[in-house]
């Protein structure tokens, strides 16, 4: 009898996470929706996965695939968005809002590479520090495998393709990747005219994090790259932002649960190009206004954190410092087919805390607080303007250096009153000093200029909120309401109307309008949130949301025009909902849909962007082993979804229906 050949050895798979320490427990008390890596990599940029979750917004209605970098900031909450965003993104606890603006830049952070985000609305305090003024979203890395781990390659409408793979070893992981696309005209229709040229976009990323165990402290090295080139839409406007990231962590954590400690440094050097121009009042032509030819910025970074147990509880003890120094270099004043002037505009800001946080999960009650104090300051602020043929001197501003302390705090409780169904509460402050870009940067869109204000102060919210849900066999649900408070919040408040000439801008021509960053008095709002999903069977699978928000300004004696007004780009209600069908075991097919009702484009509600809504459709075949071809299209129904409003009416809007083939693998 011939001898049987050996049993086949069984290869362990390494998977090796990135260093981080266990959250404490207390998270539930809070409005918290988390999103898996199969989500997030269905959809090819981020910004859009996140949006799911109603009131998870950009400053305009456009995403990152469309908006200029200085619009990408992130927003929780239609409370007040704005270009810098009012959201903490991290991955693995370092921060990604860019270092000049705050804004995220979202294409490099491929969905590709993570295996889930965490989106918490309210204000941060205890771990998340300065920025988490409206909540924070907290990504998780994908964790080393060895070999390959995700790729996508995509083909679609207007010349766009897309590629992207996430692999490596044991202890490695590399993350690629980039996109291009002729892009689409944001007007449309009878006004559009030979000014208005397509919104395209060149993008691309790298990151690499090396790691490795010496007895039980795991240390781990992270580096990205990315650069992305855009068209803004008009004839001579266009945008290069680019940057570089490294990230050190160190840490020591028990096998499971609470515990150990972790010391984190980072840095982030980012460089943005962005030129402006006039628009002709019949839109054929356009002429130079300003070349922002470099932003230059860099951010450093420490943050450090120890956890323990006391009985049933746990805590956790930190501080954070970050620094940031960055400034504008700029030719303005076209007369006569050149540039006659320059301006070097910039200065540094600073801002470190320590915190507390404790948690307390004893079944069935949640309890957790936490309290940081946190001091900051804004000083070197300059500006200076010379003449580009003489050289000669025609402004040279310098401002004294600001500086403060803030304390802020949360706290929250849930209940669990049976199995099925639980309350929950909690309160909570933060605040956001104003970014190098608020602080120092004017800009220009098409006719309309906006100054900046190196006299900004932080801003700072209070709000509060109850809530219940509860989950069944094969369903989960949830409804709260919000109180929000926002003091000081930077706005851009009109101060003059074209045709004119101003301090410092200069002339505004006819359609344009002049605004100014100030902070304007208060924001108070209140809003309502319900979230459910479920499953019917095995084959159906659906999710329904929404927000609602009430909004509106107080503008005190410093912008007693805005009181009254609803804050510029917050609508009052989100409205999302999706349906997952598996008619065939190989066969996945996705609709999703988006509903935002008007909002207005600005701070004196004169421009009206009307309601919305967009549906998404996808369908994914599988052929075994992770693999899958997929067909998809974006605004199916080919809706007119307006993203912006000229003074003089003309309207842009977002992406026309765009269809998408391509093939996914997933480990």
């Amino acid at each position: 009898m011939a001898d049987l050949p050996p049993p086949t050895p069984e290869v362990e798979v390494v998977i090796v996470h990135p260093p981080r320490l266990a959250p404490l427990g207390g998270e539930a008390v809070f409005s918290a929706v988390q999103i898996g890596a199969e989500e997030l990599q269905e959809n090819t940029r981020l910004d859009e996965a996140l949006k799911r979750a109603p009131g998870v917004s950009l400053f305009r209605r456009t995403g990152s695939g469309a908006a200029n970098p200085t619009t990408q900031g992130l927003s929780l909450r239609s409370v007040a968005p704005s270009g810098a965003g009012r959201a903490l993104v991290t991955l693995d606890g370092a921060p990604q809002n860019d270092p000049f603006g705050g804004w995220v830049i979202w294409s490099a952070l491929p969905p590709e590479g993570l295996e889930g985000a965490t989106i918490v609305r309210g204000a941060g305090a205890g771990p998340y520090g300065a920025g988490a003024l409206t909540g924070v979203v907290a990504l998780q890395e994908r964790a080393a495998v060895d070999g390959l781990a995700a790729f996508d390659v995509s083909a679609g409408e207007r010349e766009s393709y897309r590629a992207a793979v996430s692999g490596g070893g044991p202890g490695v992981l590399i993350t690629a990747a980039g996109s291009t696309t002729d892009g689409y005209r944001a007007v449309r229709g009878a006004r559009a005219g030979a000014a208005d040229t397509p919104i395209d976009l060149h993008d691309a990323s790298f990151a690499f994090r090396v790691q490795r165990r010496f007895g039980d402290i795991e240390a781990a090295a992270r580096l990205g790259a990315f650069e992305e080139r855009r068209n803004a839409g008009l004839r001579g406007a266009r945008s290069i932002a680019s940057g570089l990231s490294a990230t050190f962590t160190l840490a020591q954590r028990p096998a499971e649960g609470v515990g150990g400690w972790r010391l984190q440094a980072w840095a982030r050097g980012s460089d943005l190009a962005n030129s402006s121009v006039a628009v002709a009042a019949n839109r054929a032509t356009t002429t130079p206004a300003n070349d922002q030819y470099s932003t230059p910025a860099a951010g450093y970074g420490l943050n450090a954190a120890l956890q323990g147990r006391i009985g049933e509880a746990s805590w956790e003890v930190g501080a954070d410092v970050r620094k940031t120094e960055g400034e504008v270099r700029e030719r303005f004043r076209f007369m006569q087919g050149a540039f006659t002037r320059h301006r070097e505009a910039g200065g540094e800001t600073l801002v470190g805390g320590v915190y507390l946080e404790a948690a307390l999960v004893r079944d069935p009650l949640i309890v957790t607080g936490g309290v940081r104090f946190d001091g900051w300051q804004a000083t070197g602020a300059l500006r200076r303007e010379y003449d580009l043929a003489t050289t000669a001197t025609t402004l040279n501003q310098t401002f004294p250096d600001a500086s403060g302390t803030t304390p802020t705090a949360r706290f929250g409780v849930r209940y669990s009153l049976s199995d099925a169904l639980w309350v929950r509460g909690a309160a909570y402050s933060g605040f956001r000093p104003p970014t190098l870009n608020e602080l120092h940067r004017p800009f220009r869109v098409g006719n309309d200029i906006t100054e900046a204000n190196p006299s900004l102060k932080p801003e700072q919210l209070y709000g509060a909120e109850a809530g219940f849900g509860g989950a069944g066999d094969a369903s989960r649900w949830s409804l709260g309401l919000f109180y929000n408070l926002l003091e000081d919040p930077i706005a851009n408040v009109t101060i003059g109307i074209g045709p004119g000439t101003f301090p410092l801008a200069g002339f505004v021509p006819a359609g344009g309008v002049l605004r100014q960053r100030q902070n304007a008095g208060q924001i108070e709002a209140w809003g309502v949130e319900g979230e459910a999903n479920g499953d019917f069977g095995s084959a159906f699978g659906w999710r329904a949301a929404f927000a609602y928000t009430d909004a509106e300004v107080d503008g005190g004696t410093s912008a007693p025009q805005l009181t009254g007004k609803r804050p510029a780009q917050t609508p009052e209600w989100t409205v999302t909902a999706g349906l997952d069908w598996r008619p065939l075991e190989p066969l996945m097919l996705s609709a999703d849909l988006r509903y935002e009702s008007m909002r207005w484009e600005d701070d004196l509600n004169t421009r009206r962007l009307s309601a919305g809504t967009s549906v998404d459709l996808r369908a994914g075949w599988s052929l075994g082993g992770g693999r899958e071809v997929y067909l998809a299209a974006e605004n199916l129904l080919d809706e007119e979804l307006e993203v912006g409003e000229t003074a003089d009416g003309v309207e842009s809007f977002a992406a026309p229906r765009t269809l998408r083939i391509g093939f996914a693998y997933r480990r």
